[in-house]
């Protein structure tokens, strides 16, 4: 077994300053970090294991004493390993050094509101929508410094971002690692701090963004666009931008899936001799034609006049319902025409009729509401 005085190179009379002073001369050449050679790593095993040894001072009586200085005549370097002993030394940089954290992080998802009406939904629609959040710092460009300064390596951790401490135990030397309390972990300080964003690389403001708002989107739907939400810190990658649709309700119109449903009121006359008649819907006027003798419930279907899919196809329809509009108020001459009506058609007495779900039944809750 070699001589732990002879591996570090000094005499047996050597005081602990000339042990740990020898000890970082050698671990500096020989440390695998620095010189991966086979005998290099082999010899830096030694050189760690003496070190173990002659740096503790029972371990060294008893290695002076005729032991090999282990309080349980242990092997090379104890339980924390020739590579805790030199990040212990030298502030990381072994193969268990962690590495510091980044400055540059991604920044939030940002949420806007925008409110639409039923015509927005039918072709999409262009929005130029105001976004208060992170933007990029004009100033120092997210480098968090003052211009024509730089972040320097931090003394404590240098650079590697995490402080070892050595604590000793029965089982050798056991290193812990923790967050450099002086540069947060970052392995560097920022001596000289932007005085515009202070130091953070982004600053708080309003800026417009603006948006192509698809076709067929509809209450509660969020559309996601991506790096377009805050800047992160120092500089970092934008997070994204989250729109939340919100469709006003209309005054004529209203939606089922892709179709949009409206009411159109027919006088009785006009229900029973048909007319034509032109609407206003929301993508221009329609013109329609009502055969005579149309009924109240009846609906009139105008084919690929209602929303566009949100995700492509073809268009819904417009679905117009028939009320048809009874008279309240009469004058002598007009109830005497409709009596005389009513003697020469003999129309049957009221009476209840067979009944049909049909394709108006999902018309009915509007035509209840109006």
């Amino acid at each position: 077994m070699a001589d732990h005085y002879e591996v570090l190179g000094v005499s047996r009379e050597a005081t602990p300053d000339e042990i740990k002073k020898a000890y970082r001369r050698l671990a500096r050449e020989l440390h695998p970090d620095v010189n991966p050679g086979e005998d290099a790593s082999e010899r830096f095993k030694l050189v760690t294991h003496a070190y173990d040894v002659l740096s503790d001072p029972e371990q060294r009586q008893r290695y002076d004493l005729g032991g090999d200085g282990s309080p349980f005549g242990g092997g090379a370097g104890g339980f924390g390993g020739f590579g805790d002993v030199f990040e212990a030394f030298f502030g990381g940089g072994g193969s268990r050094g962690g590495r510091p954290r980044s400055r540059r992080e991604r920044g939030q998802d940002a949420l806007v509101r925008v409110t639409l009406d039923l015509g927005d939904v039918v072709f999409g629609a262009h929005r130029d929508v105001e976004v208060d959040t992170a933007v990029l710092c004009e100033t120092c460009q997210g480098s968090c410094c003052q211009p024509g300064t730089q972040p320097v390596t931090c003394d404590i951790c240098h650079g590697s971002g995490n402080v070892q401490r050595t604590v000793r135990s029965l089982l050798g030397n056991v290193v812990t690692s923790q967050p450099c309390t002086t540069c947060q972990g970052y392995g560097t300080t920022i001596p000289y701090p932007c005085g515009t964003c202070a130091g953070q690389g982004r600053v708080r403001a309003r800026r417009t963004v603006s948006v192509d708002i698809p076709a067929g989107v509809e209450t509660g739907l969020r559309l996601q666009l991506p790096g377009s939400g805050e800047v992160g810190p120092a500089g970092g990658p934008n997070g994204d931008l989250y729109l939340e649709v919100t469709v006003t309700p209309h005054e004529v119109f209203s939606r089922d899936g892709d179709d949009v449903l409206a009411t159109l009121e027919v006088s009785m006359p006009d229900a029973i001799l048909g007319t034509e008649t032109t609407i206003e819907a929301l993508d221009g006027p329609v013109d329609l034609e009502i055969r005579p003798g149309v009924q109240a419930g009846d609906v009139l279907t105008i084919k690929g006049r209602g929303i566009t899919p949100l995700r492509g196809g073809q268009r819904g329809d417009l679905r117009v319902g028939v009320h048809v509009v009874t008279p309240t108020r009469l004058d002598a001459k007009q109830r005497a025409l409709i009596e005389d009506f009513a003697k020469k058609t003999k129309a049957p007495a009221p009476r209840l009729a067979e009944f049909h779900q049909g394709l108006f039944s999902k018309l009915r809750d509007r035509f209840r509401n109006g």
